[in-house]
């Protein structure tokens, strides 16, 4: 029989358990994944119990004040505090989301944050976006014209500005493309929920003018065809958009194109 284990050094230790501060009334407990690449250790979980009645009640809030009042060396992203940036999405309670808008109430108690998974991680909740972005690079996320540039901007109808709705709202926080089972196993070739979505975002807008070169970088076994339609991606959006059916507009325009 075949058996599948960790490597030893990515092990998951238990970590250390904080003490309480004071004498709080209402707390809630959290186990954190830490890991720190210079000390040699294996990953661990942290035990913290945050008092509730001196914290905000989303999820980075508790992660500020456990950072600020208990252990500063907890080391996490997150900067506008407003679902905006995606800067603070990790893994909590076993399902993708931004910290800042997952409420602590939503989650199951002990609440349980990991980095972002099937990332290699930095620090702690920190992972390496460094492939995920080259992918998004990839697909040339900007305006590509060959017409005389206007006077003043290129013009598009109400009808067809309407079409980028539930694809120009992407944050690239990667909560879809780190749900998702073909981009764990394709990392390398498949280009992700993510970076697809964008890619239709430039196919459906009426001002882009290379329409045919953007799907000719994407009719490819691995880049777009990894895609099996698990679904993983539309449920773990924090924005509420649909990747799959973003995905399969990009298949269908590739079949279109042939008749």
């Amino acid at each position: 029989m075949v058996e599948f284990t960790l490597p030893k050094n990515s092990k998951i230790t238990e970590g250390k358990r904080w003490p309480r501060t004071s004498h709080p009334t209402h707390v809630s407990e959290f186990r954190i994944y830490r890991w720190n690449p210079d000390d040699g250790q294996n990953p661990s979980i942290d035990t913290y119990y945050v008092d509730r009645d001196d914290c905000g009640p989303m999820v980075l809030d508790a992660l500020i004040w456990i950072k600020n009042t208990i252990d500063p060396t907890l080391t996490f992203r997150r900067s506008c505090r407003e679902g905006v940036c995606g800067s603070c999405a990790m893994n909590v309670d076993g399902t993708n989301t931004l910290a800042c808008t997952m409420a602590i109430d939503d989650a199951r108690a002990p609440v349980r944050i990991y980095p972002l998974p099937h990332q290699p991680v930095v620090k702690d909740l920190v992972p390496d976006l460094k492939n995920f972005y080259a992918q998004y690079a990839s697909i040339e996320p900007w305006l590509q014209t060959v017409s005389p540039t206007p006077e003043k901007e290129w013009r598009q109808s109400h009808q067809d500005r309407c079409k980028l709705d539930g694809m120009y709202e992407c944050i690239l926080c990667a909560c879809c493309s780190t749900s998702c089972p073909s981009y764990w196993w394709n990392a390398d070739r498949y280009l992700g929920p993510a970076a697809l979505l964008q890619a239709n975002r430039w196919v459906q807008d009426s001002r882009d003018e290379a329409t045919g070169a953007r799907l000719d970088n994407l009719e490819d076994p691995f880049r777009l065809y990894r895609c099996h339609t698990i679904l993983n991606c539309s449920k773990a959006c924090p924005k509420g958009l649909n990747p799959a059916k973003e995905i399969a507009q990009l298949k269908k325009a590739l079949v279109d194109r042939q008749l």
